[in-house]
């Protein structure tokens, strides 16, 4: 008779623990650069806290003890007053009709201009001067052309549609094209600078496949682009939501007036609750911060891309 033998298949050794990362010693000057950073988020912060603070407590409390005392009522009368009589709701929609439009045209435009500088190829010689040209723009002060713009505005004729001026002069069209002007040089910086560290191998792939230069625009380059664009749009709407000085300028029509001119409409002949003012900054600010809350993973992504690189 013959036995069987039964073989027993050999034993793995026991997988190593994943090495841990070392622990970095807490040191003085670690310590001091935490404090530091605390407190100047501290000081960014304390500006915003004391206005909600002072939005919830009636003015009276705070004419007799100051702003910096105990309260003894908190309410939300103030921002329910402040959204009802500065007609709130009207002056978003007409921000929103110069915000959003713009940050669409800047953005469009910029990244033609930095596809067109560093995803052709361009000569440096060409592409340098050009970005200079952009960039310069965003160097001159804003006030000084106030006037020749009023003037321009007035003596463009615009379609009964557009303007009821018949011309961009008191139409949501003037304010648009300051803002695109003054931020496309900006833009164009920034995106040049991201597309430039873009692998160009994608693109060489891409034309030897048979793409066009519109398609490596719009499939490969403006994908890729996508956290540099969210950083933009983000603060763009930022600076256009937030603009006061254009829109006061160039719109003569009280109905017309962006969300930032609603806040005057709270302020009275004599007399200021600067309690109701602080309530309706509150609400003016919320549309920014959600608009950050939205973009926040890819606005971190455009402006720490290229930070471990080197």
């Amino acid at each position: 008779m013959t036995s069987a033998t039964t073989t027993r298949a050999p034993r793995l050794p026991a997988p190593e623990p994943p090495p841990q990362a070392p622990r970095r010693r807490v040191t003085g000057r670690r310590l001091g650069l935490h404090a530091f950073l605390m407190a100047v988020s501290l000081g960014f912060l304390a500006p915003l806290a004391l206005a909600v603070y002072a939005s919830l407590r009636p003015y009276d409390e705070t004419s007799e003890r100051g702003y910096f005392s105990l309260p003894d009522t908190l309410s939300f009368d103030y921002y329910r007053q402040a959204f009802t009589e500065s007609g709130m709701v009207k002056y978003f929609l007409n921000t929103l009709l110069i915000a959003v439009p713009g940050v669409l045209v800047v953005l469009f435009l910029a990244s033609f201009v930095a596809f067109a500088t560093t995803g052709l190829r361009m000569r440096p010689r060409l592409t340098i001067p050009l970005l200079m040209l952009f960039t310069a723009g965003n160097l001159l002060p804003q006030q000084v052309i106030v006037t020749p713009l009023y003037v321009l505005f007035n003596k463009i004729p615009l379609p009964y549609w557009m303007s009821d001026s018949m011309t961009l002069f008191d139409s949501y069209w003037a304010v648009i094209l300051v803002h695109v002007g003054f931020q496309l040089g900006f833009c164009v910086f920034v995106l040049a600078n991201f597309m430039r560290a873009l692998p160009y191998e994608i693109q060489e792939s891409a034309i030897v496949d048979g793409a066009g230069v519109w398609t490596r625009y719009w499939r490969i380059v403006l994908p890729l682009s996508r956290p540099a664009l969210a950083a933009l749009g983000t603060l763009q709407f930022t600076w256009m939501y937030n603009d006061f000085l254009w829109a006061l300028v160039f719109v003569s029509d009280g109905d017309k007036l962006p969300i930032t001119s609603a806040l005057n409409n709270l302020r009275g002949e004599f007399f200021t609750d600067y309690n109701l003012l602080a309530a309706g900054s509150v609400i003016v600010a919320l549309p920014t911060l959600v608009v950050f809350l939205l973009l926040q993973r890819h606005f971190i992504a455009g402006l720490t891309l290229g930070s471990t690189k080197g």
